[in-house]
């Protein structure tokens, strides 16, 4: 049914060495850089498993008053020293912080539960600790992390009452929609976790019973797995979260192809309590990677004035500034928005008309990129994915370009598109790509996004509508917008089925379109 063993294997391998290299080199940064006032500890954890740790205390601190404390979980696969810096940091600026290594990896016991019920409990559990062992105010606590550790944080401020405050970097909202979205494998991104998992922890058997039918797209595990990461989204618990009423940072980068922008963008909404919201270019955990040396890092900078203000009382102004910060991939300062909603305030519609049938099974050169790789070249040198918009097969690819704009078009929030498709099997996929179209026809990905169906039948038409991954890009003016369809991109399992075809129809009474978020100029 899906093809995603053979791309599978590829990205494993890309995975144990990506995660070697993070694991070597943030990982033994901070080390170099540690105080010697760190301290080392085990932690009695939930059921009895102990998790390895390190406090950290405010100079001068002799136990005749309080500090307001900060929890770090780990990130996925990276050791307990991982924050060594910040922590550091922290607390020369007056914090007590704990960072400890999450259960199933590297010395502390346990399985990995991808954040379930007992990473949850071990945060009660972390902090229990720190308040008995430690000059740490029970009215004051904070948690924070990358990744993993963002995703537990979040977590364990829905479930913990205790916890003021959080700055959730690179993390998660909606995991299955981080990983499953539009009904489709995120293959690469899963090898990567996976990989990782296995290189520097123990996966329970439940975690290997997920990857195996993620890999094998069994639809009749298909519920199993959402419910599974229900459980393990903040979404789920955000009606708890808002009661508890911590003050929540999120912070994202725009290329994340471990947990796509789209799902911060639409939890931040649902928040009712004091909120901020930053996405900025990069990958997965790479907009944060700098702080974890030690160096100047906007993300950290934020996260520490977040604690300030929200632990320590601090005036420092960061409450009075808008709460959405977004800075473009294209170039430019810091942008503010009062919500999200706010972001792509104007729309304007490039219309996909007639009507256009591809073949499936081959990929026509359109793709999303390398996992990591590509959107760090984007990050570091404005470099995305391309592609030759003449030079596109139109027998494996619908192509659609707008009108030359006479000024720039700056692209901001999620593109939505509209279309009617016509299948000639009952399961497939599709990807969807928008791009910056220059004179010479090469284009530049701006977002794309994948969907799967399964159960149509076969010739009967029938409305799609698709949210692309959400970013912020800059068309320069005498460039065109083209929005590319095809059916097979190495970061994502095809569900379409050998020779099979898709047709895209644009209906006089249901016209197509791709809906484009721009900036109010």
């Amino acid at each position: 049914m899906g093809h995603g063993r053979a791309p599978l294997r590829t990205a494993a391998a890309g995975a144990v060495s990506a995660a070697l290299i993070a694991g070597t080199v943030v990982g033994l940064a901070p080390a170099a850089q540690a105080a010697p006032a760190v301290r080392f500890v085990d932690i009695t954890g939930d059921g009895g498993t102990v998790l390895k740790a390190n406090v950290l205390t405010p100079a001068g601190a002799d136990g005749t008053r309080d500090y307001p404390l900060v929890v770090l979980p780990t990130s996925w696969g990276l050791p307990q020293i991982e924050y060594l810096a910040q922590a550091q940091k922290l607390a020369d600026s007056g914090y007590v912080v704990l960072t400890y290594n999450v259960r199933g990896f590297w010395q502390s016991g346990g399985q990995i539960e991808v954040a379930g019920p007992p990473d949850i409990a071990d945060a009660s559990k972390v902090i229990d600790w720190a308040l008995a062992h430690t000059p740490a105010d029970p009215q004051r606590v904070g948690m924070a992390g990358v990744s993993y550790g963002a995703g537990i944080s979040l977590l364990a401020a829905a479930h913990d009452k205790r916890i003021k405050a959080v700055a959730a970097l690179s993390g998660w909202a909606d995991l299955i929609d981080s990983i499953y979205s539009g009904r489709t494998q995120h293959v690469q991104a899963a090898a990567v976790l996976d990989g990782a998992g296995t290189l520097t922890g123990r996966e329970s058997p439940e975690v290997r019973e997920i990857f195996d039918n993620l890999y094998a797209s069994d639809l009749s595990k298909e519920q199993q797995m959402i419910d599974w990461g229900r459980k393990r989204s903040v979404g789920t618990y955000v009606d708890q979260l808002n009661s508890n009423g911590a003050a929540v940072m999120l912070a994202n980068a725009w290329g994340d192809t471990v947990f796509p922008a789209n799902q911060y963008a639409g939890f931040y909404e649902k928040l009712t309590g004091p909120k901020r919201l930053e996405l900025r270019p990069g990958d997965h955990a790479t907009a944060e990677l700098t702080g974890l040396f030690g160096l100047p890092n906007d993300v950290w900078t934020d996260t520490e004035r977040w604690f300030d203000h929200y632990l320590k009382g601090a005036d420092n102004g960061i409450d009075r500034e808008q709460p959405v910060q977004l800075k473009s991939r294209s170039a430019g300062d810091y942008e503010g928005y009062p919500d999200w909603k706010s972001v792509g305030a104007t729309r304007r519609k490039v219309a996909l008309a007639g009507s256009t049938t591809i073949h499936a099974n081959v990929d026509s050169g359109a793709d999303g990129g390398i996992v990591f790789l590509s959107s760090i070249l984007d990050q570091v040198a404005q470099l995305p994915p391309i592609a030759s918009m003449p030079l596109l097969p139109r027998r494996w690819a619908a192509v659609w370009q707008s009108e030359r704009y006479g000024t720039a078009q700056q692209v901001r929030g999620t593109a939505r598109l509209h279309t009617t498709l016509t299948p000639t099997k009952e399961s497939g996929t599709f990807v969807a790509y928008l791009y910056d179209v220059g004179p010479l026809g090469i284009g530049k990905l701006v977002t794309h996004a994948p969907l799967s169906w399964h159960g149509r039948t076969p010739g009967e038409p029938f409305g799609v509508d698709l949210d692309l991954f959400s970013t912020a890009y800059d068309v320069p003016a005498g460039h065109r917008l083209a929005l590319v369809v095809d059916t097979v991109d190495p970061l994502y399992t095809e569900h379409n089925p050998s020779g099979a075809q898709l047709t895209f129809s644009s209906p006089s009474d249901d016209p197509s379109y791709v809906s484009v978020p721009l900036r109010e100029q």
